[in-house]
Parts: structure tokens; C-alpha cells; sequence
């Protein structure tokens, strides 16, 4: 299971929500540059960047902090929030991140994604598949819909996507343990799918519990910023 450090971006600078709630911010540092350096010196491959403002504005905003980190780090990046264009696509792959994360657009406007999959390979996008009382959350977190998580998911593996990470909204941020047991049912459901933990992660031992049950993947964030988990714990992963 591969661990992957998260950046949340607000006006330039790491942050963590609890629960998404942006009234819920702490800022852990000034400068993202040195937080991923900090990650790949550690050994790990990965990030997970996230433009919260471009989420709650509805456009990419902290396009800089993308450009620096792709040019200044070897790390895989995925990077989403606020993604409503072509152009945005192109943009953020050309600025050096592998991925673009994927998530309220899968549900407000699927043809538009299906005509970047087909232009960009599916492999090219990281579905979010945020979830609320079984039910998919979008505009970061604001709105929960009436789809649930196992049609939402059924529906994208028909268009070809075998990557996607779900996060627990209810846990995120909160350092009381993942979703395991979400986690487990996605995974007998959807075996084919490689799918990415996200959120709760407090200790070493939730990681071990994920990656137990076939997880691919383990986003973490809030428990690296307060010093749950030391980037030198992480080992036993890389």
C-alpha cells in the first residue's frame, strides 16, 4: 500500500478542514514547497493536492503552488479542486501533476468528463468518491447527493476508471480512526478497483488496518501535521 502525504491549499499555504468545514481551519504551514520536500525526502512518491479554494470558488486558484511543487519535487501529484474545463485539464497536466482528481464534475456533468477521458485516457484522472451517510458528497463536501457510493462507482469502472480514492467526510480531519469497515465492503464490491483511503487516519495501526484489507493506497494528512504519525514511521510502507 503506498502512503500519500496530503497538501490542502488555502490563499497559498498547507492547511487541514475538519469535516470540510472551512470555518474548521488550521494552518500548519507557510509553504507548501518545503512540506513536499520535506515528503519526498523522507522517501515517499506521492501527493495529494488539493485547491481548496478552487473548490469553494468553483476554478482552480493556487495554480503557482502547483507549478512550484511539480518543478521543484520529483513527486507523483494528483491535483484537484475547482477543475471545470479543458483548458483547466490541460493546465494542470502540463504543469507537471500525473493526475487530476476528479470529483464534482463526475456528477454534474459526466458527458464533459467522458470527452476528457476520451481526449486525456481515463488513466490520466483520479476519481473522488466522497461519502456521506452512504451517499456522495461534491462541492467540497457542501452538498450531498441522492447517489450512492456503489452506483457512483459502477458507473465509472464501465468508462474505464481503475483508480479512485474515497474519503469518509464525517472522519476527515477528526484523528478517530478510517472507515474501515466503508472501506472493506468497497473492496468486496469493486475487488478490480484500486482504491485509495482517505480521511480518520490517526496511528500507524489505521494504516496497517487499510492496507490489511487491500487498499491500495492511503492518503494522510492531519496526523502527519500534529505528529501522530513521523514521516520516519512511514518505512515499513516506502
Amino acid at each position: 500500500m503506498e502512503i500519500i502525504p496530503a497538501i490542502d491549499l488555502i490563499d497559498g499555504k498547507c492547511v487541514r478542514l475538519t469535516e470540510g468545514d472551512y470555518a474548521r481551519k488550521t494552518v500548519y504551514h507557510e509553504d507548501p514547497l518545503e512540506m513536499a520536500r520535506s515528503f519526498e525526502t523522507a522517501g515517499l512518491r506521492r501527493l495529494h493536492l488539493v485547491d481548496l479554494d478552487g473548490a469553494k470558488a468553483g476554478k482552480v486558484m493556487n495554480w503557482k503552488v502547483l507549478e512550484d511543487i511539480a518543478s521543484g519535487t520529483d513527486l507523483s501529484i494528483d491535483f484537484g479542486g475547482g477543475v471545470k474545463t479543458e483548458e483547466d485539464v490541460r493546465r494542470i497536466l502540463d504543469a507537471g501533476a500525473r493526475w487530476v482528481t476528479v470529483g464534482s464534475i463526475a456528477v454534474r456533468d459526466e458527458l464533459r468528463l467522458l470527452e476528457w477521458f476520451e481526449r486525456h485516457g481515463p488513466e490520466r484522472f483520479l476519481l473522488g468518491a466522497d461519502v456521506r451517510d452512504g451517499m456522495i458528497a461534491i462541492g467540497a463536501w457542501t452538498e450531498t447527493t441522492g447517489i450512492g457510493w456503489r452506483d457512483f462507482l459502477s458507473r465509472y469502472l464501465s468508462h474505464g476508471v481503475r483508480h479512485a480514492f474515497c474519503t469518509d467526510v464525517s472522519r476527515d480531519g477528526r484523528l478517530e480512526g478510517p472507515s474501515v469497515g466503508l472501506y472493506r465492503e468497497m473492496r468486496e464490491t469493486f475487488p478490480e478497483l484500486g482504491l485509495i483511503a482517505s480521511g480518520g487516519v490517526a496511528a500507524i495501526e489505521d494504516l496497517h488496518a487499510l492496507n490489511e484489507i487491500g487498499c491500495t493506497g492511503a492518503i494522510v494528512g492531519k496526523a502527519i501535521y500534529e505528529g501522530r504519525i513521523r514521516l520516519e514511521d512511514l518505512s515499513g510502507f516506502l
